[in-house]
C-alpha cells in the first residue's frame, strides 16, 4: 500500500485484502452508491462507485484516501467528502481512465486543492 491521498492508511477499519466489491458507500451527508471495483496498486489505490440514479448512473473514481473508515461487518464504506464533491468530481470513463496517470493528476488536484470541502468523519 502507499501513502497519501492513494493510499488506505486513514481508513479506519480497513484491512488489507479486504474485497470491498458491492460495498454501500456513505458520503458525509447521505448514500452515493455501491463498489463497483476497488483495487490496492501501491501510489494507485482507489475504488470506483456505481451511482445508480442518483448521478445519472454515473461512476465516479475515489482515491482511497478518501475513505474514512470501513465496516466488514455492515459492510459499508464511508467517504470524507460531500455528496457534492464527489458529483462534482473529474468525470470517469473505465475504458479510458483507469491506468491513465493524467487522469490520476486531475483527480489528486480536485480532491487536494481546496474543490471540496475536506472533511473526514
Amino acid at each position: 500500500m502507499s501513502s497519501g491521498l492513494w493510499g488506505y492508511e486513514g481508513a479506519g477499519g480497513y484491512v488489507a485484502g479486504s474485497d470491498l466489491t458491492g460495498f454501500r458507500v456513505e458520503a458525509t451527508d447521505g448514500h452515493i452508491g455501491k463498489v463497483d471495483k476497488h483495487t490496492e496498486d501501491v501510489d494507485a489505490a482507489h475504488i470506483v462507485v456505481d451511482t445508480g440514479p442518483w448521478i445519472f448512473g454515473r461512476e465516479v473514481l475515489l482515491p482511497a484516501g478518501t475513505i474514512a473508515r470501513v465496516d466488514t461487518g455492515e459492510k459499508t464504506v464511508w467517504v470524507g467528502r460531500t455528496k457534492e464533491d464527489i458529483k462534482n468530481s473529474p468525470e470517469f470513463d473505465k475504458d479510458k481512465h483507469t491506468d491513465d496517470p493524467e487522469y490520476r493528476r486531475q483527480v489528486s488536484d480536485y480532491y487536494t486543492d481546496g474543490h471540496t470541502d475536506g472533511r473526514r468523519l
